[in-house]
């Protein structure tokens, strides 16, 4: 049986008497051979069914036009839209995106990053696991010139780029609009703090929201989940509205603790907003499918991919290697829906 072989530069050389090396420069449009013969190379190659072996081609130049992506899932709706403001950006650039997931494991993320490395990536861009706690893995790409960005859960101090929002101006304003629709008892169902804060954060921004506003803070009506499941949010709102003073408003840290709480506090027959008002955060799809839809605060996935995207882009681009501890930091808005509307 005839086997199928690949073509390569030296059969086309053959075919068109050319030497190899003024077949690889005309595959690549070189300027230095003349629009003729690149043309009548490339339909060679075409007719002939060459393919150009872009894994040997990045061997030799240790580029593989590809950036990495390191994220706990792509499950979650803010993370997959994260995803594709990446890969639009990175397309549009001629480079690839190779997608990993560490389920927010520390030792999966670690296994990950020298994955990455191993695999020649130009740039990686990163959200880190629940479990980090500290990020030395990934100075294997700092010390050896991969530009790495850090996005939504970024480590306080690192000397890299980070791309996130102003998580603590975020909480403060979700809580700040709760207040302002004449909730007094406000609880906050968050995840227990991990290393990138974004939930400590938002948590500091609730606290900061009632001391200005001469509101108690009372350690009841704060939540630590120790997983973001609707199971335990139930729970937690069960165990929110069994208090003898339960609360008239809560602050979700993310849309699908939001949701969990809603749907518990009706199976209560707790009216919402009248009764108890209720904001996520995220902007989740569901958030708009939930009854009744759901109030949240913004949060530009999308956007932030497109950011990481660029930076990776423009770091590669350039020589030097300025602003290396660069911060981006995108804004967030409070949409308003029928969750939480009592004015």
């Amino acid at each position: 049986m005839k086997q199928n072989t690949e073509v390569t530069i030296y059969d086309l050389a053959k075919k068109l008497n050319l030497a190899t090396s003024t077949i690889s420069r005309a595959l690549s449009s070189h300027h230095s051979i003349s629009q003729k013969t690149i043309d009548k190379v490339k339909k060679t190659a075409t007719e002939m069914g060459y393919r150009p072996n872009n894994l040997a081609a990045s061997l030799r130049n240790k580029k593989t036009k590809t950036i990495g992506v390191l994220l706990p899932t792509i499950a979650q709706p803010f993370l997959s839209s994260l995803i594709s403001g990446v890969e639009t950006t990175a397309q549009e650039a001629g480079y690839n995106v190779v997608i990993m997931q560490s389920h927010d494991s520390y030792e999966e993320e670690l296994n990950l990053t020298q994955s990455l490395y191993s695999s020649r990536v130009s740039g990686v861009i990163c959200c880190l696991a629940m479990e980090t706690s500290d990020t030395k893995h990934f100075k294997i790409f700092t010390d050896n010139g991969i530009p790495l960005v850090f996005v939504d859960r970024v480590p306080k101090h690192a000397d890299t780029y980070r791309v996130m929002i102003n998580n603590y101006e975020a909480g403060y304003n979700a809580t700040k609009h709760l207040i302002d629709q004449g909730c007094l008892r406000i609880a906050h169902i968050t995840r227990a703090s991990e290393f990138g804060n974004i939930y400590s954060e938002r948590k500091k921004g609730y606290i900061e929201a009632l001391k200005e506003n001469n509101m108690p803070i009372d350690n009841k009506l704060i939540v630590n989940l120790n997983s973001v499941s609707y199971e335990e949010t139930e729970a937690a709102t069960n165990k929110l509205l069994n208090l003898k003073n339960p609360p008239d408003g809560i602050f979700a840290a993310g849309d699908m603790m939001a949701i969990s709480a809603i749907q518990c506090a009706k199976k209560r027959g707790v009216r919402i907003p009248e009764e108890l008002a209720v904001i996520g955060f995220n902007n989740d799809p569901n958030s708009r499918i939930i009854e009744p839809n759901l109030s949240t605060i913004s949060h530009p996935a999308e956007k932030m991919g497109q950011a990481s995207a660029e930076i990776i882009l423009k770091n590669l681009e350039q020589s030097t290697k300025d602003d290396i501890k660069a911060i981006t930091v995108l804004n967030t808005e409070v949409l308003v829906r029928d969750s939480s509307k009592r004015n």
